[in-house]
């Protein structure tokens, strides 16, 4: 299925075979890391959740568009989260003034088993392929929970106090969230040893998990 998407001919890929091997890949064009994501389980009372993803990119030598596949993994992902994941991939390139024209990029539920549900995970599966493609990695310990918006910046999502508790009995010392926060929230407080970075930008967000910029040298706008 072929999509044109803020002017980039995307092509998704539904590849029903194994998840592709995190130990395969870490050359100039081709990298894959495992990153954690915060959700909420509905069965019964709602619990923050810590799964994790494993997510590729490749430079291709051709210019054909960007091929986004989402593997069959321990789990898959619902129809409105890939076209989630989708959207915040092209958002986070475009806000990083990237091309992505040769990129191919994969996405798998490493776990939990199940489909996930849900747009609080796109953000930071976005920032992820932008880094794999710059060479820079999310530390095993940081995380986020939020969206890009068309703009470039980190939209709200819900049950934030739920997530940030699942992080820290995960052993998370990093959560980056939206500075801007769902009025359905409890009010929630920092865990002992563990930093909140509430960001406005995806470039802000960039660094807090990556601790590099998000704009390379070359493609650093002009200061006024």
């Amino acid at each position: 299925m072929s999509l044109l998407l803020h002017g980039l001919l995307l092509t998704i890929v539904l590849v029903l075979g194994s998840w592709l091997n995190p130990s395969q890949g870490r050359t100039e064009t081709q990298r894959a890391q495992v990153i954690r994501f915060l959700g909420v389980t509905l069965a019964g009372k709602p619990q923050g959740a810590v799964g994790e993803l494993l997510v590729g990119w490749e430079q291709r030598p051709d210019s054909h568009g960007m091929i986004v596949s989402f593997l069959a993994g321990r789990g898959s992902f619902s129809p409105d989260t890939e076209a989630a994941i989708l959207s915040a991939i092209v958002r986070a390139a475009h806000a990083a003034q990237m091309q992505t024209d040769s990129w191919s990029v994969s996405v798998a539920v490493h776990q939990p088993v199940g489909t996930i549900y849900g747009d609080s995970l796109s953000g930071i599966v976005g920032l992820a392929i932008v880094a794999l493609s710059k060479g820079d990695f999310i530390p095993p310990d940081r995380t986020m929970t939020g969206t890009i918006t068309p703009d470039g910046l980190i939209g709200p999502v819900t049950a934030v106090p739920l997530k940030i508790q699942a992080a820290y009995l995960q052993h998370l010392r990093r959560v980056v969230i939206p500075d801007t926060f769902d009025v359905a929230d409890a009010d929630w407080f920092t865990p002992f040893l563990m930093q909140i970075s509430p960001t406005h930008t995806a470039a802000v967000a960039y660094q807090a998990l990556t601790d590099h910029p998000f704009l390379t040298e070359t493609s650093e706008p002009a200061a006024p």
